[in-house]
């Protein structure tokens, strides 16, 4: 019998962030690290169930084969999932352990319904109230809760909870809300107000500390690990654009820094400018031809005004 050897395998993000928009590309690869040739690949997502062996549910747009990408060109909200692969080969087979849990979130308009949180804020205190409901003017009982938390476990939301996690509503047919992540945290968090946060809006950032009343008035902010604001009271952003998508957080030297909050920013385009482009597309597309028709018109003329002089 020869020395044991143990395979495990991974799953990298290519993406540089989970936080993912509608339309967005993203790829997930699996791997067997040690060893890169034989394997066959075969992806799921972990479920709610009560089937704690094997809560995973094969997805029918993985292609099983010798490469262990899944890819989404297109990404929608129902991408938003707990997602891990296996990969086996030989014969008879040899089957490894299910990897590691890859979390992806999508956030988008196309959602019937909403994650309401209340205090409307994603960063709270330990200890203090916290509720979260589905909004659905149609039919809010279709809606669930469901969280994934930071010990990689998804489940619904039974009662009210202060953990930090990703929270979003599903609807027994699988359609899901845009989700949101929750952080709980002592000491330091940041105030980011309503979310989601649309371009053109105003977008206030305050520092809040917790058994500190009233709170101290100066910290730093950062965007990306960057300082973009340093040693003010609140940090405004009067007109928000995509441009302004990123993690942010707050710092006080004495008291510390507050978690990370991802702050992403929905664009809409108004039919009324959808209209104007199409209206100039099309008025666009027609020049060419109006200018030869105006050109032929010119010609026919002088050679009618040329007919008519050899004429007389």
């Amino acid at each position: 019998i020869s020395d044991a050897v143990t395979l495990t395998v991974s799953v990298l993000s290519v993406s540089s962030q989970k936080w993912l928009t509608e339309g967005d590309p993203v790829t997930l690869i699996c791997e067997v690290k040690g060893s890169s040739s034989g394997w066959t690949f075969s992806w799921y997502t972990v479920t709610v169930s009560s089937n704690k062996r094997y809560p995973y549910k094969p997805l029918s747009d993985s292609s099983r084969g010798a490469g262990g990408n899944y890819t989404v060109s297109s990404a929608a909200l129902n991408h938003t999932a707990v997602y891990v692969c296996t990969a086996e080969r030989g014969k008879p087979v040899y089957s490894t352990w299910s990897s590691n849990t890859q979390l992806l979130w999508v956030t988008g308009f196309s959602s019937p319904v909403f994650l309401i949180i209340s205090p409307s804020r994603t960063q709270h205190f330990t200890s203090v109230s916290l509720s979260l409901s589905c909004e659905d003017q149609s039919n809010s009982d279709r809606w669930r809760a469901r969280r994934y938390t930071d010990h990689e476990q998804l489940e619904y939301c039974s009662s009210l909870t202060s953990d930090t996690g990703v929270y979003w509503c599903q609807s027994e047919s699988g359609e899901i809300s845009h989700p949101v992540n929750i952080t709980v945290d002592t000491g330091v968090i940041l105030e980011s107000g309503e979310y989601p946060v649309t371009e053109g809006d105003s977008l206030t950032l305050h520092c809040l500390y917790e058994h500190s009343t009233p709170h101290p008035t100066r910290a730093d902010f950062y965007k990306d690990g960057s300082l973009i604001q340093s040693q003010t009271t609140e940090m405004v952003i009067s007109t928000v654009s995509k441009s302004h998508e990123g993690f942010y957080y707050c710092k006080h030297p004495e008291r510390g820094e507050s978690p990370k909050s991802w702050i992403s920013v929905r664009v809409f385009h108004s039919e009324s400018h959808i209209s104007v482009l199409h209206t100039l597309s099309s008025v666009l597309a027609v020049c060419p031809y109006l200018l030869v028709t105006v050109v032929l018109i010119f010609k026919c003329c002088r050679m009618r005004g040329k007919c008519l002089s050899d004429l007389l």
